[in-house]
């Protein structure tokens, strides 16, 4: 019997410009490195210096990756809106998902933010851009 999962979703503010390109692809491949060397699972949306994320895996392997992202010099202001155990992976196979922001998307993160937690409308719709961009 494996570990029992839990998902993190949480949002935080970027030191620097966080819109910028090299800052994207530097955190991009940082997380897929570690994700899969942790078996950590989920998905990234950057907007409008912003950070919202959803982490999935094992609670002491999301419990180090929190750690490491609290000093993490790219980010301040780090909150956890969810956390919660689940039954499976919104993100197989997906160390670390890129999710580009629509317009819809952009909405959903402003929500998101302003109401300060998140729902399961919000993985949902983060799986379903990971899913539609990768195709």
């Amino acid at each position: 019997m494996g570990l029992a999962l839990e998902r993190i979703v949480y949002i935080s503010r970027a030191r620097g410009d966080a819109d910028s390109l090299l800052m994207q692809v530097d955190i991009l491949a940082t997380s897929q490195r570690n994700n899969a060397r942790d078996d950590l699972t989920g998905a990234l949306m950057i907007h409008d210096g912003r950070f919202l994320q959803v982490l999935e895996g094992a609670a002491q392997d999301l419990d180090r990756l929190m750690t490491r992202l609290a000093a993490d010099r790219r980010h301040e202001a780090v909150t956890i809106m969810q956390r919660t155990p689940i039954a499976e992976r919104s993100f197989a196979g997906w160390a670390m998902a890129s999710v580009r922001v629509t317009p819809a998307l952009e909405n959903l993160l402003r929500e998101t933010v302003a109401e300060g937690r998140s729902s399961a409308e919000t993985v949902e719709r983060m799986r379903q851009a990971a899913l539609a961009q990768s195709a």
